[in-house]
């Protein structure tokens, strides 16, 4: 019989609700039992398209040993970890606390008021060198539950305790120093060889890229755009590219980019897409330019809903192991394509009788780059890349016909708010209107879709059922995903809504007292410790990208009180950020921000719309990260636009000719009419 997760929507849940453990959904229910019955409980975080979650579950939760074991001694919750970012956050920084590690899927053993007393993340079933057996390990919890249970709620005390926020009183300034510091730190880390930072298992972190190239604005002699130009290039050739569907994979096990963790996140699609077109913006270079095209193409074509919003992620496995679904042997490439094909393709992507990976198969990746390949080859490189296309669009047509890896359908308002943003972006570097009409239809579909009654943004939909409060990262990341929308199109009703919701998030998370926003409302759910977070991992933090969101919105307006936010948003963690600045890389934009000599420019048309389209490719086109635009009009969109930005009010054309108004560093130049006259960056 399925188990109460059968009423649950999310798709992780949905995979359990035929175990034969007991599960509960996170709730005041599953407590209460476990307050009548006096038992521990056992919490399970994971998510649908994590591999070892996968392997814990048929080890142990489809398990009737292990089930009896849970269901008798516990009351077992099992949580997914992208619904509820505030109870995984929560619980994994106890497991990181007591083990020094963590990841999914994340157990943890609490008492029934959900203070926790043991936690990691996998255990087999039974046990194994340097892993204790799940089994063994509940059998032994619940023998000293019931013998002295006052001993592990003790225990659960002090864990509870260590793991609570103290306020930092203490300041540090906020000067260039931390940045440079940044960019020390990178340099460090950074892999002179195969790119990226550190070693195995290696993580694209877009955020560390995004800083290096404003680093590069500042200095030009450094290394920073090469590290930033080797590490996407090698990430790119690699296998953690999908070379046939196109998209990323999560990251890399080995330090070559070669062998995928095979899972695709929609936000990985988006921050990478970010890195991609802000260094095709700086450099010029097509290669940049396609790689996100090529995002862009995956998630256009595999990861977007019939009403726009975008799906979350898929699955690392299929037919029961991971990466089944993307990988290759010299016969199975020889049964789809012609003999000559066939070879260049096994040669050009390194597909090996031996394999490169399991069970003899090949992962693709391009162990040379194009021209270099041609060279050697000797095979003209634009007659290469023909042969290549062709062939990679027979081998995808082929591997469609295999089964297909879950794919995780909710959409998540946080992560939309991520691709919006990168697709806003794509049209301004790029050029494409499909990708300004594909962010404005899903930015709509979160607007009408994922906010209740009352204006609150709602945290996932799937199957028309919205469910969870948004947190504070669907605030901020949806706010920059309407930002950077009103900079591609300069539709006023973007700006009036992302300004509405950064108030929104204001009123409902920030901390009058130390400042900074907490992950949860005020009137949310009260958990065990109420996090801010800081940490740029995966995904940037809350606070990181709503600092940057504060000093735009700030300049696109004029309401000084959005900087003053920003600059005590930034004070709150000022600490972290000058002893770690390598940790917050995605904070660390901001400050870069609002040091530099940022310019406004308000673009006035009027019947000029030629001239006007000129003038917004040079402000859309280059890298311009200190930058932001406006759009006054006579028209309804400009009495709008007068009423969030009073200071556009008079600015007219000049002469009937499209003008643009430029200030930077608290001061105005002369209006210009000449496209050629706005300069492509600025001091900073």
């Amino acid at each position: 019989m399925p188990n109460r997760l059968a009423l649950e929507k999310s798709p992780y849940l949905l995979q359990h609700m035929n175990n034969p453990v007991d599960w509960h959904p996170w709730g005041e229910e599953a407590f209460d039992k476990a307050k009548s019955e006096n038992k521990p409980v056992f919490l399970s975080v994971g998510y649908a398209t994590c591999h070892w979650c996968h392997v814990m579950a048929h080890e142990s939760f489809e398990d009737q040993e292990v089930a009896r074991v849970l269901n008798r001694d516990f009351v077992p919750i099992k949580v997914d970890r992208e619904e509820r970012p505030d109870v995984d956050s929560v619980y994994m920084t106890v497991c990181q606390g007591l083990t020094g590690s963590g990841g999914w899927p994340l157990s943890v053993f609490l008492t029934p008021q959900g203070k926790p007393f043991f936690a990691g993340t996998y255990f087999p079933k039974e046990p194994l060198p340097g892993h204790p057996g799940f089994l063994g390990l509940c059998r032994e919890i619940a023998r000293r539950w019931k013998e002295s249970p006052e001993e592990l709620a003790g225990a659960a005390d002090q864990v509870t305790l260590a793991v609570r926020p103290k306020p930092i009183k203490e300041r540090q300034e906020l000067d260039r120093s931390i940045l440079e510091k940044a960019y020390w730190q990178l340099a460090g880390a950074y892999d002179p060889k195969w790119g990226g930072f550190g070693q195995a298992p290696k993580f694209p972190t877009p955020h560390h890229l995004n800083f290096l190239l404003r680093w590069h604005l500042r200095h030009p002699e450094s290394r920073a755009l090469e590290m930033v130009r080797h590490s996407l290039t090698s990430m790119r050739q690699g296998g953690v590219f999908d070379h046939l569907g196109k998209g990323f994979h999560r990251y890399s096990v080995d330090e070559r980019w070669l062998v995928p963790h095979f899972e695709k996140m929609l936000y990985d699609q988006a921050l990478l897409a970010l890195a991609y077109l802000e260094t095709y913006q700086l450099t010029k270079d097509e290669f940049f330019a396609d790689a996100a095209r090529d995002i862009f193409s995956y998630v256009m074509r595999d990861m977007t809903s019939g009403e726009g919003g975008f799906f979350a992620a898929e699955d690392a496995d299929s037919e029961g192991r991971e990466g089944a679904y993307y990988v290759w042997t010299p016969e199975s490439i020889a049964e789809v394509l012609e003999p000559e094909l066939a070879g260049l393709v096994r040669r050009y992507y390194g597909v090996i009788n031996a394999g490169n990976f399991e069970h003899g198969e090949s992962i693709l990746w391009e162990r040379e780059g194009l021209e270099s390949f041609a060279e050697h080859d000797g095979i003209d490189p634009a007659e290469l890349k023909q042969k290549l296309e062709e062939a990679g669009a027979r081998l995808f047509e082929a591997r469609i016909r295999r089964k297909r890896p879950l794919l995780d359908d909710k959409v998540l308002t946080a992560w939309n708010g991520l691709m919006i943003a990168a697709l806003a972006l794509g049209y301004q570097a790029l050029g494409d209107r499909a990708y300004l009409e594909a962010a404005s239809r899903a930015a709509e579909f979160v607007w009408r879709k994922l906010r209740d009654g009352d204006g609150r943004l709602m945290r996932r939909i799937r199957e028309g059922q919205t469910a969870g409060p948004g947190f504070m990262d669907d605030y901020a990341f949806y706010t920059f995903g309407l930002i950077e929308l009103y900079q591609a199109g300069l539709d006023p009703l973007h700006l009036e809504r992302a300004l509405q919701l950064q108030d929104d998030a204001l009123a409902r998370f920030w901390d009058e007292l130390h400042w900074g926003f907490y992950f949860t409302t005020h009137d949310g759910e009260k958990l065990i410790i109420r996090e801010k977070d800081l940490y740029d991992g995966a995904l940037p933090s809350a606070n990181s990208v709503a600092a940057m969101n504060l000093l735009r919105l700030a300049r696109l307006t004029g309401r000084a009180d959005l900087e003053s936010k920003a600059w005590q948003l930034m004070q709150c963690f000022s600490r972290q950020m000058s002893q770690q600045p390598m940790a917050c890389t995605q904070m660390l934009l901001a400050l870069d921000y609002a040091l530099a000599r940022a310019s406004e420019v308000v673009l006035a048309g009027g019947e000029d719309t030629l001239g006007m389209e000129r003038m917004l490719s040079q402000l859309h086109r280059p890298f311009t990260p200190h930058k932001v635009w406006l759009a006054a009009d006579e028209g309804e969109a400009g009495r709008r636009l007068v009423k969030l930005a009073p200071f556009v009010k008079g600015m007219q054309p000049v002469d009937g000719k499209a003008t643009a108004y430029v200030c930077h560093g608290n001061s105005c130049q002369n209006p210009i009419t000449d496209p050629g006259g706005l300069e492509p960056g600025q001091a900073i």
